[in-house]
Parts: C-alpha cells; sequence; structure tokens
C-alpha cells in the first residue's frame, strides 16, 4: 500500500472526502516525523512506537577491496510494533 491508497481507504473507512484524508494523513506523519526528529518517542498504544536509537561507531569492510574502514556514529529512525498489531498480524 501506497500513500495514496492509504488516502483512499482512510476516506472509505472515515467518511471524510479524500481532500480531507489526504490532509490528515499528510499532518499525522509530518507530526511523527517532526518528533522523532526532536529524538522523542511516539508512541501509539496498540499500535506501536516510533523513536531514535543511536548507533555507535563501528569497524566495516569494502566489499571490493577488503580494506577496513571506520563507520561513523548515527541515528535511525526505528519502529517497533505494539502487541495488538503483532497479534493481527501473526493470525
Amino acid at each position: 500500500m501506497n500513500k495514496v491508497e492509504l488516502v483512499s481507504s482512510v476516506a472509505q473507512k472515515s467518511g471524510l472526502s479524500k481532500k480531507d484524508s489526504e490532509k490528515a494523513v499528510t499532518a499525522i506523519l509530518d507530526s511523527i516525523v517532526e518528533t522523532v526528529a526532536t529524538g522523542e518517542k511516539v508512541q501509539l498504544v496498540g499500535f506501536g512506537t516510533f523513536e531514535v536509537r543511536e548507533r555507535k561507531e563501528r569497524t566495516g569492510r569494502n566489499p571490493r577491496t577488503r580494506e577496513e574502514i571506520i563507520i561513523p556514529a548515527s541515528k535511525q529512525p526505528v519502529f517497533k510494533a505494539g502487541k495488538s498489531f503483532k497479534d493481527s498480524v501473526a493470525e
């Protein structure tokens, strides 16, 4: 499912117009991105948690030359599915 299909699904299930559904979906996604970018968690009970995890600096290897390289520390956005979400997928 892509964003257009998600907007159509939200419009159908909520009774909103596609234009209003697109605004709502975009606003939700923008809010999640902005909040996680500041380092805070977004926790949606029953759905999951969006958060930032820090990766330490580590040693890697260039696959072509086999030369060791240093991979710098970085921050990664992470989603952890909630229990009810996991249960729904498992069925």
